[in-house]
């Protein structure tokens, strides 16, 4: 789609030629490819990956943790520029908490990204540039506390200004992968399902202990036939969207063939993260020979 196409459909964000630039960038994808692999490696499904993703609290850590880092720098910098201490000693306590912050900040951060990057080029990107550049923001602090340290403000506090325009450029690509391409949102928000009995398959096209994906209303459908039950869920999992419907089934719990997130097949319930929210349920009926949802409430 051509630059004049776009600025008909919507004015033009001066910056948006920047993020086109990153998200077209294929010189990215290896290094990206490798850092996400060996995060791969590193947090394996499990309690500690759960943490991290912040499925126990219910939505994404991440955004949480970069409070603490921005609020810290960005006030430093603040009272660097109208007046604090008149030792410099706030601004130092400040950066040092930022700094201290910054490591779980970027884990969880990294973890996030490491769940979304396959088969999306643009958020694999993103999400590395984003990583670098908050990782520059990191060391012109880090070097700003040196300096004064050392007796040198005037010096830490222009590193201080460098490393703020540096946070500034990271918080607008964090922004971009969350609010423009839904990193860390519940994937079935805007689509639930019916809220009125639909019409879904026929009764005679499930296969007892089979999953089967259909789309009702433009909604995906994970159906589960066993015994004289018929359980449906939404099939894009919460977490990054992947087909529930593709994962293996055990014990009435499905698991996501790419995350390994589980879901109860009767009412959607989180069984096991890197998700955090549960997967929308339906009541199922059928009528007439054809097998009929509708949202449970």
């Amino acid at each position: 789609m051509s630059s004049t196409q776009r600025s008909d459909r919507h004015p033009l964000n001066p910056l948006e030629p920047l993020i086109e630039g990153i998200e077209s960038n294929e010189a990215l994808d290896q290094p990206a490819k490798l850092v996400s692999d060996k995060v791969g490696e590193i947090l394996k499904p499990g309690t500690l990956k759960d943490l991290i993703s912040g499925t126990q609290i219910g939505h994404a850590l991440h955004p949480m943790l970069t409070d603490v880092v921005i609020g810290s720098f960005t006030s430093a910098t603040a009272l660097d520029l109208i007046g604090g201490d008149s030792d410099g000693r706030a601004a130092e306590r400040l950066i040092a908490l930022g700094i201290a912050a910054y490591p779980p900040t970027a884990l969880t951060g990294v973890s996030d990204w490491a769940d979304s990057e396959y088969g999306n080029d643009s958020v694999r990107r993103i999400g590395l540039v984003h990583a670098a550049t908050n990782g520059a923001a990191l060391a012109l602090y880090a070097a700003s506390l040196a300096a004064r340290r050392r007796g040198s403000r005037g010096k830490g506090v222009f590193l201080g200004l460098l490393g703020a325009g540096a946070l500034g450029a990271g918080g607008y690509l964090g922004g971009h992968l969350t609010f423009a391409k839904g990193i860390g949102a519940d994937q079935t928000i805007f689509d639930p399902g019916p809220t009125e009995w639909t019409d879904a398959t026929g009764a005679d096209e499930l296969t007892a202990g089979e999953a089967k994906r259909v789309v009702v209303d433009d909604t995906p459908v994970l159906l589960f036939s066993q015994g004289d039950k018929t359980f449906a869920i939404h099939d894009r999992c919460s977490h990054r969207g992947c087909s529930l419907a593709d994962g293996e089934i055990e014990d009435g719990v499905v698991t996501c063939p790419c995350h390994g997130s589980r879901f109860g097949l009767e009412n959607g319930s989180l069984k096991k993260g890197p998700a955090t929210q549960p997967q929308p349920a339906f009541k199922t009926r059928e009528r007439d020979g054809r097998i009929e949802i509708r949202l449970a409430t």
